[in-house]
């Protein structure tokens, strides 16, 4: 099938999709049995994953189940509350933990007490796994079983700076503080499944607009704190921060474990300048490069442009190259895509202001 992946990269240098998913990292394999297609991962487009099945082994698979909820935990104020102090970090993360797994709990038994009358789609039509086997009244507490309940987090780096002053991207003390604290994470649910034997998981939060609420109300509180509160957003679950400029491939190095540790979904980026279509050779080299590195799920981003007046597609700077018309010259604005958590949203001004503030932030990375 190389020929449908020369394709796929093709089409995603032009249009930005497809992403692409690694059915052969690690922990993707694991679960992959030949000639059945239903135990192939599957992303969501913003990188949900639901594969795992500590509940029901005999179906880790991806069809018939889905996220039922998820919480974030903010890891820059507990940082921030923490001055320093590891251990008391640890403590509290532990205790937040706690917290929201008791939310998601109470969510769950909220969400079991109802019946296949109040789902007529998704149980009512056998969607759901074992679904088929309830009537019209039948609760769904038991087959919701299958279903994970995920802790998510935001703000690894803005957290890292907080604890030792540097985030994962510049030190390696800082690198193995922050496997340290998300694998802390992943061993709590993983403990918590066994025991409850539900599926707990974790998220490397998609923040849309808790990426801007975490930080402003953190501001408000704490002040601006340079590397932590200084900007208008916190960095998206464990990326290294858009602003700060390293290679693709030290990226992807960088980034890749924390791949094997949110088993709820993960995502890595890499920002390309220029027309990728001009160069497929290297683009095809980077997604190679996240599959040899350990990624489960990664995306290119660069520029996609459109004069909505001639149809010119392509990147547009001041003036549109196909029929050289000035955006300031005329109430129509140029249509700029770009890509926001996974999705795209559309042009740059259906963004909110914290994602704004990032992507005018987003450095590009040399390949």
């Amino acid at each position: 099938n190389y020929d449908l992946f020369k394709l796929a990269c093709r089409v995603s240098a032009k249009r930005l999709f497809p992403n692409f998913s690694f059915l052969d990292a690690p922990f993707n394999k694991s679960y992959y049995k030949e000639g059945h297609p239903e135990t192939e991962v599957a992303y969501m487009g913003c990188r949900t994953r639901v594969l795992g099945n500590t509940f029901d082994k005999n179906n880790e698979i991806t069809y018939g189940r889905g996220n039922l909820s998820f919480t974030s935990i903010n890891l820059p104020r507990i940082a921030i509350n923490s001055k320093g102090n590891i251990e008391w970090f640890f403590e509290e993360l532990e205790r937040k933990m706690e917290l929201v797994t008791k939310q998601l709990l109470d969510r769950f038994q909220i969400q079991a007490s109802k019946t296949v009358r109040n789902f007529p789609f998704l149980m009512g039509q056998g969607i759901w796994i074992g679904s088929d086997k309830l009537s019209t009244d039948d609760k769904i507490g038991e087959v919701l079983k299958h279903g994970t309940l995920s802790v998510g987090f935001i703000g690894l780096a803005e957290a890292l700076v907080a604890l030792t002053g540097s985030h994962h991207g510049q030190t390696v003390e800082s690198r193995n503080l922050g496997l340290e604290i998300v694998g802390f994470m992943r061993d709590y649910l993983d403990r918590l499944s066994k025991e409850k034997q539900l599926n707990f998981t974790l998220l490397a939060t998609p923040a849309e607009g808790l990426s801007g609420r975490f930080l402003r109300i953190d501001r408000k509180k704490y002040g601006v704190i340079p590397g932590v509160t200084d900007r208008d957003y916190y960095t998206n679950g464990f990326h290294i921060p858009v602003y700060f400029p390293l290679s693709a491939y030290e990226k992807i190095q960088i980034e890749a474990p924390y791949h094997a540790l949110t088993n709820a979904g993960h995502i890595t980026y890499i920002e390309l300048d220029g027309d990728p279509n001009k160069n497929l050779e290297a683009f095809e080299k980077v997604i190679r490069t996240m599959k040899e590195s350990g990624i489960g799920y990664g995306s290119i981003n660069h520029p996609v442009d459109r004069d909505p007046v001639c149809g010119y597609n392509g990147i547009i700077d001041d003036e549109c190259p196909g029929c050289g018309r000035k955006e300031k010259d005329g109430p129509i604005k140029f249509d700029r895509i770009r890509r926001i958590t996974g999705y795209l949203v559309g042009t740059l001004d259906r963004f909110n202001d914290a994602k704004r503030a990032e992507v005018a932030d987003r450095v590009k990375h040399n390949v």
